[in-house]
């Protein structure tokens, strides 16, 4: 499975397979305010650490746990954001713009970002470590601008399921991604579809 792909269990108890094809919106399924607390999985930096090294962010960084530090107060900082994330992330898929606010604390969260560097054995990329969390802060907010600048946030979707709120970057190349999982969401919307059909 890649970095990215994230294993989650419905409330049938079926797992399947979710890729929401970001960074920020991969963040949001280890968590959040209120309800989404229940799904919390970073309880210390620690946490955050090993779960970054399985995230999207190792696609292109790849790194171990050892690779970070992070210190209490940038976690909390992380962990802040995702709340706001959360909030930001309501807004656009109703078609709403975030609150100035809200877009306030992203631009701020942006001031650093992982440092790339030549590899003295190989010549090729790597990256200066160990990775701090004020960096990690940078790369998620910086993410979230892309996209709210780029469209306008039009490709953060909301699976068309209508008893799932999982949000998910529309990468395809026909912008027309529906689904959460096509494993879950859509083939469940297939059934039905087929099912519809044979009792007409």
């Amino acid at each position: 499975m890649s970095k990215g792909t994230r294993v989650l269990t419905g409330g049938d108890g079926v797992s399947y397979r979710f890729d929401p094809s970001s960074l920020p919106l991969e963040l949001l399924l280890s968590g959040g305010p209120g309800p989404y607390g229940r799904f919390e999985t970073l309880d210390r930096p620690a946490d955050l650490a090993s779960w970054l090294q399985e995230s999207r962010l190792a696609l292109t960084v790849p790194v171990t746990a050892a690779d970070f530090r992070i210190r209490p107060a940038e976690f909390a900082e992380i962990q802040a954001l995702r709340d706001t994330l959360w909030l930001v992330v309501g807004e656009i898929v109703h078609g709403r713009p975030p609150s100035a606010e809200d877009l306030t604390l992203i631009n701020e969260s942006a001031a650093t970002t992982i440092q790339p560097k030549v590899d003295l054995v190989t010549g090729g990329l790597g990256w200066v470590t160990p990775i701090t969390g004020a960096q990690v802060l940078g790369v998620v907010a910086r993410e979230v601008i892309d996209f709210l600048v780029w469209d306008g946030g039009r490709r953060v979707r909301e699976c068309a399921a209508s008893d799932c709120r999982l949000v998910f970057l529309d990468t395809s190349r026909s912008r027309n991604r529906r689904w959460c999982s096509m494993e879950r969401c859509g083939n469940r919307h297939k059934v039905r579809t087929y099912r519809a059909r044979q009792d007409e």
